[in-house]
């Protein structure tokens, strides 16, 4: 575009940078100190050997009467006689930190470096970033301008920090409006952990819908969430507590049961939708598991356990324990992700929709992998549609695969 404008004479490139001060101007004492001494013939970086410079012990941590930051008020920490010079008393307000706090996490217990040259380039870059649209214009962008500091300063091999970003979106009051104290619209955590348990709280966080948009909050439908949770509790689980009679230990048929088809359905249908963060429809197929599997008189244990598996990282605490009672001295942590077959994850049937000239006649169960020929066939056979296409010219044949079928007459 820029070249087109550039052509035609209507415009030229231009490059503008802007940076705020990241908050330096509003100095405070907790931030990170300047590795800096001021001496007679001006400021003077501290030697690697006197590092990192830390905070002192300060008795008031408000700037000094005339002006001065906080750590202007620690005197015996400021002064360095030996050295005729006096420290900077200036911070960066933890936003240096905050910066490259992700560099820190590779190797945090390094007391040589800020890290690991080696350990550096086999982590970096971060696969997914999450947060909130507030971090697009404050952290991300600064953290990404130091990165590429760091990278031209040979100190980093990746020029670009994060590979993937999602920024979520903000949780509203009930009322709709943005949490305030100032509107009385704040809702406690704590209160719904007390009422419902922390699983119903990070499980209705998920099920609210898009990760990405804004959503208000609504305490009712968390209830909603507390009902399912009970619900697959008491599939599971009799009222002695331990697993219910109808959990048996069996062998799966080679000719797989209609709810092992629909649990390996489940399985690929909440691993895919985890990897694209759409936790809401993952919730959503669990709940529709568990619809299925309530309907049976007897369940398989091997299923059981699966679905167990698929229930943790939504609900960790009801997973854990469902875990334990069905046998397991150990942690659910470290079991592998459960596996699906492909050939399992087919419908034998599917219901269709016939419609002539848009409007619904009939529907039909047929085959899943009938061809659009054999399901035009099928359709033309129902009475219900046959009504509206005698006597009628079919100028089109519309089928949609495993969904509908639509007969345009004149």
């Amino acid at each position: 575009m820029i070249d087109w404008l550039e052509e035609k004479k209507l415009g030229a490139r231009t490059v503008n940078y802007k940076l705020r001060d990241w908050l330096f101007s509003r100095q405070r004492y907790w931030g990170e100190p300047f590795p800096v001494i001021h001496t007679e013939d001006g400021p003077t970086l501290l030697p690697d050997e006197e590092l990192p410079v830390l905070l002192p012990e300060v008795e008031q941590y408000q700037p000094t009467e005339d002006g001065e930051p906080p750590l202007a008020r620690a005197a015996r920490w400021v002064d360095l006689p030996e050295k005729n010079a006096r420290r900077e008393t200036n911070t960066m307000p933890q936003w240096a930190g905050s910066c490259w706090y992700y560099l820190r996490f590779l190797d945090p217990k390094n007391s040589k470096a800020a890290w690991d040259k080696d350990l550096e380039e086999y982590w970096m870059p971060v696969d997914l970033y999450v947060g909130g649209v507030e971090h697009a214009v404050l952290h991300l962008l600064y953290s990404r301008f130091w990165h590429h500091v760091l990278y031209d300063l040979g100190l980093v091999s990746t020029q670009e920090p994060f590979q993937r970003l999602v920024n979520q979106g903000m949780i509203l009051g009930e009322d709709n409006q943005k949490m305030s104290k100032s509107r009385g619209n704040v809702v406690n955590p704590d209160d719904l952990i007390d009422d419902y348990g922390a699983d119903t709280l990070r499980m209705y966080e998920m099920f609210m819908g898009p990760l990405e948009q804004v959503k208000p909050w609504n305490t009712k439908a968390a209830g909603g969430i507390y009902k399912f949770l009970n619900r697959a509790w008491h599939a599971l689980i009799g009222e002695d507590g331990t697993p219910r009679s109808s959990i048996v230990d069996a062998v799966i048929p080679a000719e797989a049961s209609a709810l092992e088809k629909s649990l390996h359905r489940t399985i690929k249908k909440v691993g895919s939708d985890i990897e694209d963060m759409k936790f809401h429809t993952a919730i959503a197929a669990l709940m529709s598991f568990l619809n299925v599997a309530t309907d049976s008189k007897e369940l398989d244990l091997s299923i059981a356990k699966r679905f167990v598996l698929l229930l943790a990282p939504f609900a960790p605490h009801l997973g854990e324990e469902l875990w334990q009672l069905f046998g397991s001295d150990n942690t659910l942590a470290y079991e592998p992700w459960p596996e699906f077959d492909e050939a399992l994850t087919k419908l034998d049937t599917v219901t269709i929709a016939v419609q002539v000239n848009g409007k619904l006649r009939d529907t039909i169960e047929v085959d899943a992998e009938l061809d659009k020929e054999q399901l035009l066939a099928l359709a033309k056979e129902s009475e219900k549609v046959a009504t509206y296409l005698e006597g009628k010219e079919i100028k089109r044949e519309i089928v949609v695969p495993k969904r509908l079928v639509n007969f345009v007459v004149a």
